[in-house]
């Protein structure tokens, strides 16, 4: 390993211990040729970063300047909020992290040309010792952020029964869901629940909404209750629209038409304000996406890039508000690529994305100055199907980090009144 390489780990380090516990790490993506960032585990059915330690995991990306690039990678430990952590390196790592990123190929048969990156955890070089809150972030040769991932390790030392409910505020019940549950510990003590035990609830997997819970409501021997209806609360929103590019020569129900110029032209069809609709039950995998192509054998590689066409029928309007398109494909993140044009010869928002083949969902959200607005133009209801994940970090007092011991994921089809 080169020397220069180890400035920017230190870097990092530094960083982030000066920080402390004030500042939350946040993840960013700093680059717009590097595309289609995702985790996938061995068991896992969407592409979020919860693994055990004896589970593997892979990190992948594409480089769409197809010039074999050199990437290395840097791993740090947080607490439960995502705030920088006391330990050191070698108290969560076995082994060493920023090292190259050496398996890359290049795509096959594309009319876009990338080259696709892979990193597996464990790997021979770093290997996890704790369980808790991770962040991996990816330099390039010039020590420069490319972006920056969360990913999670948890053990199994607790078991979590829970439900999801409508909620019990009349104004609310028809448009909100409520996550209550049980907590029983496994082979684990706790001095003090009220404060070593923190609970974090996220809907479809989005860090920017996450609910925040650390007293339980009531224990019955080692059996912690939570039935809170205000602070476990989440808007039900709306399903996700969804379209499908594996085969990008022909139409389907969300695509209007498409055409070949250097890379395939996709139009979607003009997507309507559903906020005043009534709720209709339309089967989405929570604002995921996945990659795939009918016209290769190995998706990583063979399936191309096009250029996705959006358009949202939505009335103008002279406050100041912006509109973004919103899912996992853009990390949910609110930055400017993702923003909507208004047209005011259609009437319609407008936006335009280079994203891989693949099956996607994605839904629009309306920020203004007062803060983001997820459902107020999809709408909400309370029986709307999401998919939601607890969390159970228990403070290690000895070893002074916060383990994530337990995890329990649930939907809300079957939602309870």
């Amino acid at each position: 390993m080169n020397d220069f390489r180890t400035y920017p780990a230190l870097f990092l380090t530094l960083f982030s211990f000066f920080l402390g516990h004030t500042q939350v790490l946040k993840e960013i993506t700093n680059v717009d040729f590097l595309k289609s960032i995702s985790f996938k585990s061995e068991t896992g059915k969407h592409q979020f970063p919860l693994i055990t330690k004896e589970e593997t995991f892979t990190l992948q990306f594409d480089d769409l300047l197809a010039e074999d690039n050199d990437y290395y990678y840097v791993i740090e430990y947080l607490d439960h909020d995502w705030k920088s952590s006391s330990l050191y390196k070698n108290e969560y790592l076995l082994g060493i992290d920023n090292q190259r990123i050496s398996n890359h190929k290049s795509s096959y048969g594309t009319l876009q040309r990338y080259t696709h990156y892979e990193l597996t955890f464990p790997n021979e070089n770093t290997q996890f010792l704790k369980s808790g809150n991770y962040m991996i972030s990816v330099l390039d040769s010039n020590e420069e952020l490319m972006f920056r991932r969360k990913f999670l390790i948890y053990e199994r030392l607790a078991t979590i029964e829970a439900g999801v409910f409508r909620s019990r505020e009349l104004n609310q019940f028809s448009t909100h869901q409520t996550v209550q549950f049980s907590v029983k510990l496994i082979g684990v003590n706790i001095r003090n629940p009220n404060k070593d035990l923190k609970i974090v609830l996220l809907q479809n997997e989005q860090w920017d909404s996450a609910k925040k819970l650390s007293k339980p409501q009531y224990i019955i021997g080692n059996e912690l209750h939570f039935r809170y209806d205000l602070p476990a609360q989440f808007q039900g929103g709306n399903e996700f629209f969804r379209f499908d590019t594996k085969d990008n020569r022909v139409t389907n129900p969300s695509i209007s038409f498409v055409e070949q110029e250097e890379l395939f032209q996709t139009y979607l069809f003009t997507d309507p304000e559903r906020a005043n609709y009534p709720y209709t039950f339309n089967p989405d995998i929570n604002g995921d996406f996945v990659i795939n192509t009918v016209l290769g054998e190995d998706p990583n590689t063979e399936a191309d890039y096009t250029q996705v066409h959006f358009s949202l029928a939505k009335q103008y309007t002279l406050r100041d508000e912006e509109i973004f398109l919103y899912g996992k494909f853009s990390n949910y993140e609110l930055i400017e690529k993702y923003k909507m044009i208004y047209n005011p010869s259609y009437e319609v928002f407008e936006a335009t994305l280079i994203l891989k083949q693949g099956f996607y969902n994605y839904k629009y959200v309306w920020k203004t100055e007062e803060g983001l607005e997820k459902n107020k133009i999809s709408g909400t209801h309370a029986i709307t199907e999401n998919q939601y994940l607890i969390l159970l970090y228990v403070w290690d007092i000895g070893n002074q980090y916060d383990a994530l011991i337990g995890v329990k994921t649930i939907s809300s089809f079957g939602i309870k009144n």
